[in-house]
């Protein structure tokens, strides 16, 4: 605690002395704080706040009313109006002055501060005078004036606001201005996954440039996977650089024609997005251990998301991502899992054995969980069948043995019967018995593994179907989507 001293203070209008205490860093210093209070501010000029954003020119076209026929890439540049057009993705860059008109008085403690509100949330915007603020600001001699540059990513759509505030006179007046502005996406970005297996998905982005009258240049295309999944772009064009066919290329040599990088290829790796054209994507995203490959991809799941780099006629940079992309349902029809997906749905590569673990243990994403897809799906399937590397290709009139997974996704064991039913089965029928003991198969993920031989009758392309589990505890018949899809030939000799 601060030392504290006594005294008296001087008589006032002839009473008696007033008894007061006070802290002793404060004695001896009354008179020279009073007569500091005393003393009139020194005079501050007002100062004049200029804003302008900093961007790159526009090639200069002809608008109505003009007579000739100027190019559309003129040398000429045009200005933009106010802030100009403003997509998400770039980085707003704005020049603030503050400037001291007056030719005799200088501005004092002159300090200036930036924020940037966007549609859910306000930014700070740091400056080089945010050091010389916080000791109390800057002064500003006559006819001049002080800049700074501020930034800030633009990642949200809508409008946003830029409040410069500007105060002088040691914070005794403030300067506040306001510049509306609206933040509009070059980008239309639709996703679209498609299962290929229990731990990998295919995914198709699809992007539109839905400017009015701005041309892109899509520089760079990449798609972030989530943690513990590994990622591979789809693209024959990706795969061949220009880079390379230079090196392969040869020019004309004693007359004798060689082979040259044809200008329609040049163009495609470009990346040039005209308003209202598109360009599609495709990613193969995959786990990357040999856990993640166990535990699968369930319906629900995160895959990542795609990230797009462009850039504008003069060189402006931006960056925009898509929203992140879900692992799709496993197309099961709960109602009739026997005809599901019209006659095109098949167990193999589908991840039904991980969705309908994923259900039984709770794990899917409040998203997905409330439209009850997968608790419907973990009542019509508490056991699931896989094949085990089915083959697609099968020759006629020979049998060929094919491994399937059982697993029991219920909370309690289950004496089961595999049946492989002959009504219905088309082209590809059972060679052998038609039914198989499995015994007790635990609860939880309890599983085993059985063979049946399957022959196949007709040439062409059909799908191995028919397959039934029969609790023998309870006699519930747990019918099976189709296993997978095979291609039956015919033998040479034959």
């Amino acid at each position: 605690m601060a030392q504290q001293q006594h005294y008296n203070y001087p008589p006032n209008n002839g009473g008696g002395g007033l008894i007061g205490t006070i802290p002793a860093s404060a004695v001896g210093s009354e008179n020279a704080v009073g007569e500091q209070q005393q003393q009139p501010l020194p005079p501050s000029a007002v100062p004049i706040l200029k804003v302008m954003r900093l961007q790159s020119p526009e090639l200069g076209q002809p608008t109505a009313g003009m007579l000739g026929t100027q190019s559309l890439f003129s040398p000429a540049l045009a200005l933009p109006d106010s802030f100009g057009v403003i997509h998400a993705g770039e980085t707003f860059t704005a020049y603030l002055g503050a400037l001291n008109p007056s030719s005799d008085l200088p501005v004092r403690r002159l300090t200036v501060a930036a924020q940037m509100q966007t549609p859910t949330r306000r930014w700070v915007l740091p400056c080089k005078l945010d050091a010389s603020s916080n000791e109390g600001g800057v002064d500003v001699l006559p006819k001049q004036g002080v800049d700074v540059i501020v930034g800030r990513a633009l990642e949200e759509v809508g409008q946003h606001i830029l409040r410069v505030e500007v105060g002088h006179g040691a914070g005794s007046k403030t300067l506040r201005k306001f510049y509306r502005f609206n933040v509009s996406s070059p980008l239309q970005i639709k996703e679209m996954s498609v299962r290929s297996g229990d731990a990998s998905c295919f995914v198709s982005i699809a992007i539109e440039n839905i400017t009015t009258a701005t041309s892109l240049t899509i520089t760079d295309v990449d798609f972030q996977p989530a943690p513990g999944f590994v990622v591979k772009r789809i693209d024959k064009l990706h795969q061949h650089t220009i880079r390379q066919e230079q090196e392969n290329a040869t020019i004309v040599v004693n007359g004798n024609n060689k082979n040259r990088i044809r200008a329609v290829d040049l163009f495609d790796k470009c990346g040039r997005l005209q308003p209202g054209c598109s360009f599609r994507y495709l990613f193969n995203v995959s786990a990357s251990s040999h856990d993640a490959t166990l535990k699968g991809l369930a319906c629900g799941d995160e895959l990542g998301k795609a990230v797009f780099t462009w850039r504008k006629a003069m060189g402006e940079k931006g960056r925009i991502s898509s929203t992140t992309v879900l692992c799709p349902p496993c197309g099961v029809d709960p109602t009739n899992p026997r005809s599901s997906g019209g006659g095109k749905y098949v167990v193999h590569g589908s991840g039904l054995s991980v969705d309908a673990a994923a259900a039984a243990a709770n794990r899917v994403s409040s998203a997905v969980a409330d439209s009850g897809n997968n608790n419907a799906l973990g009542e019509a399937l508490p056991v699931t069948v896989e094949p085990i590397d089915p083959p697609s290709l099968m020759k006629l009139a020979v049998p060929q043995e094919v491994q399937l997974l059982i697993v029991n996704h219920s909370d309690k064991p289950m004496h089961l019967q595999l049946q492989m039913r002959l009504n219905h089965m088309s082209g590809v029928v059972v060679c052998g018995p038609s039914f198989k003991n499995l015994g007790n198969v635990s609860s939880a993920g309890g599983s085993c593994v059985v063979g049946v031989r399957l022959v196949a009758l007709v040439a062409g392309l059909f799908r191995a179907q028919g397959c039934v589990i029969v609790d023998l505890s309870s006699g519930r018949e747990i019918a099976q989507p189709p296993l997978f899809s095979v291609f039956v030939e015919k033998a040479f000799d034959q």
